[in-house]
């Protein structure tokens, strides 16, 4: 390996601003981070977190002992508890009624499990992109909602956002970022990865924008 390559860590993050920087400022996230939705759009959202992590999550036992996703199935990240925890809060104890993916959440989510199957690059990719933004840019969303609709703060209506778990968020990042440095895969597998993110946001800004005209139809 040429010890002067771009580490692909960094190379994923450069390769994928755009895509990133364009959903992180979507309509819908940008309206609701500026108080613009109330506390239903933040539900309807939450709800549509449960569907995506719910197939991220399920594929943990699959993928445990594979080479190149295996490293990257922590328990200390697992959401689904935390996203149950406050939509029980969110939408009472019978929250699993009438529950539906929108459309964008179920193609996603689709992805993610043909992934989990049959390409654990694809899924490390997805992995990434979640996880790694949960714990970063997700903290804004957690401080946003405590203010606007008065969570407690880390309590519930937020947990999905608090990783107990992980006392060193900052150290935790950077052997995440490691770990991508030494994944299991050659120069075209991790291209195909780097395209596997792109899309990964694209999927999560179909999303939004099916949030965004929901909610504009119920105004």
């Amino acid at each position: 390996m040429d010890a002067t390559a771009t580490p692909f860590s960094t190379l994923l993050r450069e390769a994928t601003h755009e895509e990133h920087t364009r959903t992180n400022t979507s309509t819908f996230m940008t309206d609701m981070l500026n108080g613009g939705l109330g506390v239903d759009a933040y539900t309807r959202y939450t709800e549509q977190l449960w569907f995506v992590y719910g197939a991220l999550e399920r594929a943990t036992d699959l993928l445990a002992d594979d080479p190149v996703a295996g490293p990257f199935v922590r328990t200390e990240l697992a959401r689904t508890p935390e996203l149950e925890r406050d939509l029980a809060y969110l939408r009472g104890a019978d929250w699993r009624t009438g529950l539906e993916p929108l459309p964008a959440t179920a193609t996603y989510a689709a992805r993610i499990e043909e992934c989990a199957r049959t390409w654990p690059g694809g899924y490390v990719a997805h992995h990434y992109t979640r996880y790694l933004g949960d714990l970063s840019g997700g903290q804004i969303v957690r401080d946003t909602a405590e203010k606007t609709w008065g969570f407690a703060r880390k309590g519930d209506g937020v947990r999905f956002y608090v990783f107990e778990s992980i006392t060193n968020p900052a150290a935790f990042k950077r052997g995440y970022r490691e770990m991508l440095d030494a994944v299991a895969a050659d120069e075209l597998e991790k291209r195909r990865m780097v395209e596997e993110c792109k899309r990964a946001f694209d999927f999560n800004g179909a999303v939004f924008a099916e949030l965004t005209a929901s909610f504009s139809r119920s105004a």
